[in-house]
């Protein structure tokens, strides 16, 4: 006989995938999406585009499903172009019949990729949405466009929760020479969060990315402070990461919550664990770069793979009084 003093738990997962440019084949003359068309050097065809998608729904559908027997309730996505790719990737084979939703708004960025978030309608409720800003300016003072913070508040089974969706500026110019642009984009969220803490004290706040910077960079580091806790900073070793460059592991996706999601007592909605999801089958099986990430591209060549990017997920606890 169940005690029913006792919470009784159900299980979700929440997970962010950096999609490695999930475009579609149609020249959009306001970005540089040249080459991801048909007659570019990539060859970027329907038929690749359908295959992507195919093979990324799956991967989404099957995120923590072996620890929870579900797919993520929400799930950030990174390097989608437009919300037609996210209307592909939510109504394919695998992901069809799940209930996914999504919320998307178009960014500044001048490759035209933005963020998203995908949540499962049964589980999760939109509440409000929007985007905030990140201005940069490069060396000669000039505007650096880049991808917005999508920001999503929400209810997991009527447990509220806030949602920053972040892609952050690259390391291609140099990790130094860049640095100060995502040092940036910590203090642009950290400025996010204390607008939400004015109107909700006690929010249970979610920050997920591909940060491009790893959990011990001055970045991460200034994003936290004292009152988030990252349990993605355990998982970066030597052997394993999110992506991999020139031989050495990296943790960019990372998944971070405020500190209220650890409290052990009078805590119904509980963080659980964090994790890469990396199982053989999104790796290069050999050669080379065996165990990478089995990706779409390098450079110009065609590998017909899934991402660059592993995902990564949490699991959390929602726990009912019976």
């Amino acid at each position: 006989m169940q005690d029913s003093s006792k919470n009784t738990f159900k299980q979700f997962s929440i997970a962010f995938y950096n999609l490695e440019n999930l475009f579609d084949t149609s020249n959009d003359p306001k970005t540089l999406d040249d080459d991801f068309t048909a007659n570019s050097e990539k060859k970027w065809t329907k038929k690749r585009f359908t295959k992507k998608v195919k093979k990324l729904s799956r991967v989404i559908s099957q995120i923590g499903y072996d620890d929870i027997l579900h797919p993520p309730a929400l799930v950030g996505v990174a390097e989608v172009e437009n919300s037609d790719v996210l209307d592909a990737l939510t109504n394919s084979k695998f992901l069809k019949k799940k209930g996914y939703q999504y919320v998307h708004f178009d960014s500044p960025d001048e490759r035209g990729i933005d963020t998203g978030l995908l949540y499962r309608e049964d589980f999760f409720t939109v509440h409000s949405s929007d985007v905030f800003g990140l201005h940069l300016t490069n060396e000669h003072g000039v505007r650096d466009y880049t991808r917005d913070i999508l920001y999503v508040y929400g209810s997991l089974e009527e447990q509220p929760v806030h949602i920053l969706v972040n892609h952050w500026p690259s390391r291609r110019q140099g990790m130094e020479e860049t640095a100060y642009k995502r040092i940036a984009a910590a203090e642009r969220n950290r400025e996010i969060v204390q607008e939400i803490l004015a109107e909700h004290p006690d929010a249970k706040i979610i920050i997920m990315g591909d940060f491009n910077d790893d959990p011990k960079c001055e970045s991460i580091q200034t994003l936290i402070q004292q009152d988030f806790y990252n349990p993605m900073e355990m998982l970066h070793t030597k052997y394993e990461g999110s992506l991999s460059y020139k031989g050495k592991w990296n943790l960019f996706d990372q998944i971070i919550v405020s500190n209220n999601f650890m409290q052990q007592h009078d805590n119904p909605f509980r963080f659980e664990s964090a994790e890469i999801f990396n199982p053989r089958d999104l790796t290069e099986y050999e050669g080379k770069y065996k165990g990478n990430p089995f990706r779409t591209f390098v450079g110009k060549k065609y590998l017909g793979g899934f991402s660059d990017h592993f995902p990564v997920y949490n699991t959390f606890s929602i726990g009912e009084i019976d």
